[in-house]
């Protein structure tokens, strides 16, 4: 097995602020969230399902998220436990192994979580009986992607996995480059198009890999450290690259975020930007939510900033995401935050229980993911 450090993302963000301070013997201050602005709401979301599980530990950055097919939820939380939920009942609950840091992903009629000792599990849709599982060597800290009778899983080793959906049986694998130092976890893996998968390393690369073969198509470096000690040259893609047409959109941390074009593997522009979290485009312009809690919008064709909210600094913010003519972002509080993709003024709010992980829109609805294990579906009013 790969042996790479791991740093913890509160363990660095500290590490870059107190430097300064350390160094000339001072005591550091401590950072306090932004208050919330007065707003004059404008714009709001309903919420239309919800359901409850443990809470994740406060600094791990475990990724569970909610998947639907034909109006059945299924979630996981960190105790292990998965449920399908339709109608407001639960269809059934199944505790397949006693600790789980990835899922939920659905296909052909499974559903795929991992386990921190790296167990690969899918499981049957309808039923929640084991279809297979399967033993990885790391951690998987990330959902699985399931395309083309392939569950595509990255382990916290540094290798892609490829495992039929229907057996289990591991296909073909794929080997990272080793690195010295990265943040904790992976980004998801990502469709770059029918039969392409794109991963996002530590190193700041995105490989573009067969999804049949698992033979490596291109890569492309698309972000660069500038600092001097290791940790603050490090440059990390933890959050999942977004396709756009022929543009892939990246973001890294104490990095860039970078636009390049898919078709000649060419950067197209980018600018300076820190973030841990996937940004949000649209076919305007690309929005970032950096680690200090900016809320940036780029225009997409050519770089240059747009506009730059800073009223929720400091609050923890989850990645942004477009839900209809709105653009939402999260916070360490369990607050949805409404923002107007044209000028990033806060145009209305809505609240949900713990700090918000992740967000995810599909088919027009917003799947919201927190640290207490609440999972919860909303959509425009």
């Amino acid at each position: 097995m790969k042996k790479v450090f791991k740093v913890p993302f509160v363990l660095t963000v500290l590490s870059v602020a107190l430097l300064g301070c350390a160094s000339k013997g001072k005591k550091a201050e401590e950072i306090k969230p932004n208050p919330l602005p007065k707003i004059q709401a404008t714009q709001s979301i309903a919420q239309v399902f919800s359901t409850s599980g443990k809470d994740s530990p406060k600094f791990d950055p475990l990724r569970f998220q909610l998947e639907q097919a034909n109006g059945t939820y299924y979630s996981a939380d960190v105790e292990g436990t998965v449920q399908a939920i339709k109608d407001g009942k639960t269809l059934w609950k199944k505790r397949p192994v006693k600790q789980l840091s990835a899922g939920t992903s659905f296909g052909q009629g499974a559903v795929v979580i991992g386990s921190p000792k790296g167990d690969l599990i899918a499981l049957d849709a309808d039923t929640g009986e084991t279809l297979w599982q399967q033993q990885l060597p790391g951690s998987i800290l990330s959902p699985s992607l399931i395309v083309n009778n392939r569950v595509i899983t990255i382990s916290n080793d540094g290798t892609v996995y490829a495992n039929d959906i229907q057996t289990g049986q591991q296909l073909w694998t794929f080997n990272l480059p080793e690195t010295a130092l990265s943040m904790r976890g992976y980004a998801a893996p990502v469709m770059l198009d029918a039969r392409t998968v794109g991963i996002a390393t530590a190193d700041a690369y995105v490989y573009a890999v067969d999804s049949i073969t698992g033979v490596p198509v291109w890569q492309r470096r698309v972000a660069v450290s500038e600092g001097r000690g290791d940790i603050q040259r490090l440059v990390d893609i933890d959050s999942q690259p977004q396709v756009v047409g022929s543009n892939l959109v990246t973001v890294s941390f104490q990095g860039q975020v970078t636009v390049t074009d898919l078709t000649s593997q060419r950067v197209v522009w980018s600018e300076n930007a820190s973030s841990l979290n996937s940004p949000a485009v649209d076919q305007q312009a690309v929005y970032v939510a950096t680690t200090d809690g900016h809320l940036v919008a780029y225009n997409l064709q050519t770089g240059q900033k747009l506009w730059d909210n800073d009223q929720l600094l400091n609050r923890k913010l989850s990645n942004p995401v477009i839900l209809g003519n709105v653009l939402v972002v999260g916070d360490y509080d369990g607050i949805l935050h409404l923002i107007d993709p044209a000028n990033g003024q806060i145009t209305g709010r809505a609240q949900t229980r713990g700090d918000i992980r992740t967000l995810r829109v599909e088919d027009n609805l917003l799947y919201v993911s927190t640290t207490k294990g609440n999972f919860s579906v909303w959509q425009n009013r």
